[in-house]
């Protein structure tokens, strides 16, 4: 099996950016975007969907600008969504009909 490649200089930038959102709060992929100066929500997604330093780059800290879930390890169904909102739920955040409960848990920039 072929080695990872080691991150690249953006993908650092988009992991610095994840490891300030405290637990118990979430942030978006553009306002990580928007934190780093990259408009491109998605090329924030990519680069969360290679992080390599889980935990202590909390991903699954970030959600979708509609305050949705979003993505978990380039899923956006399934196993990977039930354990997002599992370890978002032992934080304390909660999702009610498929949306962040409280706005309050928004972490900002």
């Amino acid at each position: 099996m072929k080695p990872e490649r080691p991150p690249t200089a953006f993908e650092l930038k988009v992991y610095e950016a994840t490891r300030r959102i405290p637990r118990g709060k979430v942030s978006t992929y553009r306002l990580i975007g928007k934190s780093i100066k990259c408009d491109s929500s998605q090329a924030v997604g990519q680069a969360l969907r290679r992080n390599p330093f889980a935990p202590q780059v909390p991903c699954h800290r970030v959600i979708a600008s509609s305050l949705t879930i979003g993505g978990f390890f380039g899923e956006r169904k399934g196993t990977e969504i039930k354990r997002k909102l599992k370890l978002l739920g032992v934080e304390g955040v909660r999702f009610v009909d498929g949306k962040l409960a409280d706005p309050d848990c928004l972490h900002r920039f």
